[in-house]
Order: C-alpha cells, then structure tokens, then sequence
C-alpha cells in the first residue's frame, strides 16, 4: 500500500526527504500507532528545565541580531474568522496587517542595529502568491540575499478503513498541510538552512505570523549561546481558557516533551487539562540553534521525526486521517533543550475575533519598534467572549464595531445579542452587555450588566 502513496508524492515532485518522513510516519500508523502519549509515561517538567525570562540578561546582547533569523509560520486562511486570503493580510492595527507590522518590526530592527537580521515566511500553496504579492510593497526586504518566503509540503491523505490514499477529482483535496512540524523538512529540503549557516546565521526565532507578541529579543539567543542550548521554546503560565492546548512534560529520563490533546488518550484527558499538574504550554515560539538542526539532519540521515500526531477528518463524506506533526514536538529531539517562561505579552495570538478585539481596543500600543506592547498600567488583558451568533466573522465585526470600545479599565467583556458600538464608548471593570433586540451604542461608559429589552 505504501508504493502508492510514494508513487503519488513523486508524481507530484515532492523531495525525497518528505517522501522518506512519509514513508515513516505512514509505517507507524499500518502498524497500529495512533500517535498517543499516555499519562503513564510522562510528568510534570523539572525546575532544572525551566528558564524565567526575567532572569536573562540583556545588556550587550544586541550584537547577536547579526546571527538571527526570523521564520514566521503564515500558512493559515483564517477560515474560521470567514476569510479566504492568508490571514496575515487582515487589518488588525489601524491600516496595518500582520505583514505591515512584522515587515516594520524587522526593518526597524535592521535600522537601529545596522544588522541584517533575515526575514522569512512559511507559507502553504493557498498564502504563498498573496504574501509575496503584498510584500513587494517593500523593496528594501525583497532585496534581502536568502529568499524572503518558502512554501511548505504536503501529506497524501489516507483512508481510515483501508489505509488507501484518498481519491478525488479535485486533486487539492488529496493532500493535507503536514502541520507545522513540517518546518525542519522544508527548510533542509529548499537549501534555506545551508544558506542561513553559510551566511553566518546560528539561530532561527520561528513563531506564528498571528502572534504579534512574538518579538525578536537577542537576550535569549545570547542565553542559547553562553549555556549551548541547541532548542529552547517559550511557554506560559496556563490559565482555564488554555486546558485544551499543549501542554510541556518529560519523559521518564527527564527529557522535555510536548503533548498536544491530539495524542492523550481519552482516558487521559482530565489529567491533560489540570494546569495546576500541566502548567506550561507551548506559545509557539522557538528558538533553535540552526548548526545543531542541521547536526541532527546529518546523523540522522537527513530525516526528521518527531512524535506522531493522526488527526481524523471527513472530506467529502469520506473518513481518512491526516497524518501531521507539531514543530514544537522537536524539543524532544535536541539533548539538552529547555523551556523559557515568558510574560503573557509574548502570547498575543489572533486565534478567534474575540482576540482581533483586545489587538483593535486601547489595550495595544505599537511602539516605534513596531512591538505590540500593553499600554502602561495594564498587566492583563480582559476575558472576552462575543456571542458568536453575530461576531464569528470579519465581516460581522466589521459591521458591529464601526468604532472600537475603549477596554483599557476592563477586567471582562461578555456579549449576548446584536450589538452594535460606535465611537466613544468606554467598557469598564467587568461588563456583561445582553440585547434581546438589534442596539447601537454610542457616547456611553458602561459598567457591569446592561439589558436591552
């Protein structure tokens, strides 16, 4: 069965390396491993693992922008918020989208240092025209040596009953984003790691293109270097609202790992949620030291494998699995890796338009590094829930907040209803708004629970 699934992946000029991952992952999965991390087999991480951001040192540590490259994962659609475009051209501060702010970011970054710090974006074949077409609106990054985009690969589907590929006329929906563990394949595969280390970069600073709290700090790359960490990822405090995200362990030799809800047995998931057990999770952002990555490649004959996640989908009325794998996953690869805990401020992802929310409010503040930063005085951001009803698209929000609610006194924001604002309205402590009926507020401070028959 595998011979077919090779042979459609070489049909399709997919490099050999992939092909061989594949190839890997698809013999586990035939030989009955689903990918699970039982709650027998792991614990809770050891302080010796852990890092406190606080405790890094940052004077000096500017000269280390010359060794740093940024990757920024922007494969996603955000269909969930109803776009169809890469996400990362959605407005989220002022007239600026994602790409305008981590464009500038850099750019500022390469002003104020004279470094050239690189620039790179994932991207998967549905964001990769869009994003270079917007970016040429930046000559001076284009002009950068190394490529200033890749693209990501694919995975052929599988059938769950059979474990045949899926067939299909539309031939895209034979393939499925490999997740973002697909990183390491693709830079090897497209020559961008070779290039970097050829280049004089030694550490790659990879988080998500929606996470704009996700900046470059040379002070952990500097603890990286001084202590010769090969792998570090920054983690949070979990709250209630991050029980269902990866969380960080160890294995039994006192080795970090990562484990998504997608690999915990169902019996296993009310450990998995208790944060006061699990407390950490995983922000996305790594930082890897790119001569230890590619040390690992050659002795590991080019290959790498992390821990497998299967994730079951229907499409076209068909059940099949998609075999995928969490970046994140590799700290369990790298002898002596560690975990770095961050201030929730490096955690700012736009997941759901509850989140695009707190980036449009006065809790945000671009400084003119172009860092998303809380605005002085705030040290949390509120609680939002908006009644999904009417706020789960761009174009709901757009039509319901023609002015953005002030939420720089706000400790909770809760919807219920249509709920229209205009300008000058002001949120205060913890604020539950019910409509039973279409309202439009304006020129309002409001403070706990309002109905509107």
């Amino acid at each position: 069965m595998l011979n077919q699934f090779v042979k459609a992946m070489k049909a399709e000029g997919l490099p050999d390396m992939l092909i061989r991952t594949f190839s890997s992952y698809y013999e586990a999965l035939s030989g009955g491993k689903m990918g699970k991390i039982n709650e027998s087999d792991i614990s809770a991480p050891q302080s010796e693992s852990l890092v406190r951001y606080e405790d890094l040192e940052s004077t000096g540590t500017n000269k280390l922008l010359k060794h740093i490259a940024v990757i920024k994962l922007n494969g996603g659609l955000g269909t969930s918020m109803g776009l169809s475009r890469a996400k990362s051209l959605l407005p989220v501060k002022g007239n600026m989208n994602f790409l305008d702010i981590i464009t500038r970011h850099v750019l500022a970054l390469r002003s104020g240092s004279g470094y050239d710090v690189q620039l790179m974006f994932m991207n998967s074949f549905a964001t990769h025209q869009d994003t270079m077409d917007y970016l040429a609106k930046y000559p001076d990054l284009v002009k950068q040596s190394l490529p200033i985009a890749f693209v990501q690969n694919k995975f052929p589907r599988i059938l769950q009953d059979t474990l045949a590929p899926f067939e299909s006329k539309d031939k895209d929906q034979r393939w499925n984003p490999p997740g973002h563990g697909d990183l390491y394949t693709a830079i090897s595969t497209s020559g961008i790691l070779e290039g970097l280390i050829a280049q004089g970069y030694r550490y790659a600073f990879v988080a998500n293109s929606d996470n704009l709290g996700a900046v470059v700090d040379p002070a952990i790359a500097a603890y990286m270097e001084k202590n010769d960490i090969p792998f570090l990822m920054e983690v949070c405090q979990r709250s209630q609202m991050d029980s269902k995200g990866g969380h960080l362990a160890q294995d039994k030799e006192g080795n970090l790992l990562l484990r998504e809800i997608a690999q915990c047995p169902e019996e296993d998931l009310a450990s998995f949620q208790d944060i006061d057990k699990y407390k950490y999770f995983n922000t996305n952002n790594l930082w890897i030291d790119l001569k230890a990555l590619e040390w690992h490649l050659i002795t590991n004959e080019g290959l790498m494998l992390l821990p497998l996640i299967v994730n079951p989908k229907v499409v076209q009325d068909q059940k099949v699995y998609q075999l995928e794998t969490a970046m994140g996953a590799a700290i369990s690869s790298f002898k002596g890796s560690r975990a770095l805990v961050v201030p929730r401020q490096r955690f700012a992802p736009v997941k759901k338009t509850n989140d695009l929310l707190a980036i449009w409010s006065d809790l945000y503040e671009l400084n003119d590094q172009y860092q998303l930063k809380l605005k002085r005085g705030i040290e949390k951001i509120p609680y939002i829930e908006l009644d999904p009803r009417y706020y789960a698209s761009i174009d709901q929000m757009r039509k319901r907040f023609t002015g953005i609610p002030s939420l720089a006194g706000c400790k909770e924001l809760k919807i219920e209803g249509d709920v229209s604002f205009d300008n000058d309205v002001i949120c205060d402590g913890r604020v539950h708004v019910k409509a039973q009926n279409p309202v439009r507020i304006s020129n309002r401070l409001i403070t706990g629970e309002v109905n509107y028959e």
